[in-house]
This record gives structure tokens, sequence and C-alpha cells, in this order.
């Protein structure tokens, strides 16, 4: 039996949608200025970071260091786990998308996403 890569791509909701984007999924606590709906395949605010975590970041209270740690945290409760397993069951049959509004990709939470949502999948082999 041959198991297919599981295929997640991240990226800011503000650069241009393409053809292999996949599902288009939009993984923030807050609906971005600008952005058309029908630009989103799915709102999946369950795995954005909470507000209260968000705030401390963007006011400084936090580094990248203590905000990646919290957010994981955050990703534990089982609502979140719920959805990063979903998530990896579509990924494993199509391309996904994961998308917010950060500009850079090394300080944000949808890479640290791909990675659970990758770590799950290949928990489940």
């Amino acid at each position: 039996m041959t198991t297919q890569a599981v295929a997640i791509a991240t990226k800011s909701v503000y650069e241009r949608a393409e053809a292999g984007d996949g599902l288009r999924m939009l993984v923030t606590q807050y609906w971005p200025r600008g952005v058309a709906r029908t630009t989103i395949d799915e709102y999946v605010r369950e795995l954005a970071p909470s507000r209260a975590l968000l705030h401390a970041y963007r006011n400084a209270e936090l580094d990248w260091p203590r905000y990646r740690h919290q957010y994981l945290i955050e990703m534990r409760r089982q609502s979140a786990l719920r959805e990063i397993h979903r998530l990896a069951k579509i990924a494993r049959s199509e391309r996904i998308t994961l998308m917010c509004v950060c500009k850079y990709e090394d300080q944000c939470h949808r890479t640290l996403l791909r990675d659970l949502i990758l770590g799950f999948d290949e928990g489940r082999r």
C-alpha cells in the first residue's frame, strides 16, 4: 500500500491566489481587511492564536520563542486537535494552503501549524 505525501503550503492571505494553492484555508482570529470571502475556501478560526496571545505578541510583550511556545500549548486543546486531525486527513488527498496576515513566514503561526499537521499525520501512519 502506498501512502500519499501530505501537501501543505503556507502563504500570506494578501498574496495572489494561484491554481496550485488547492484548498485555501484562512487561520486567523480576525477577517483581514480588503480580502474577499470568495478568495478563501474555509475559515478555520480554531487554529488561530487566541486574541490574548496575538495582542501580547503584537504589543511586544512576548518574543517569538515565547509566542511559539504559547501557541503550541493552545493547539493542545481538544477542539484544535480535532481540526489538526481533520486537516491532516484532507491534506492526504489534496493540497491545502494555510494563510494568515503575517508578512514574514519565519515568524508566523501558519508555519507552526503546518508542522503540527505534518507531525500529526506522520504519527498516524
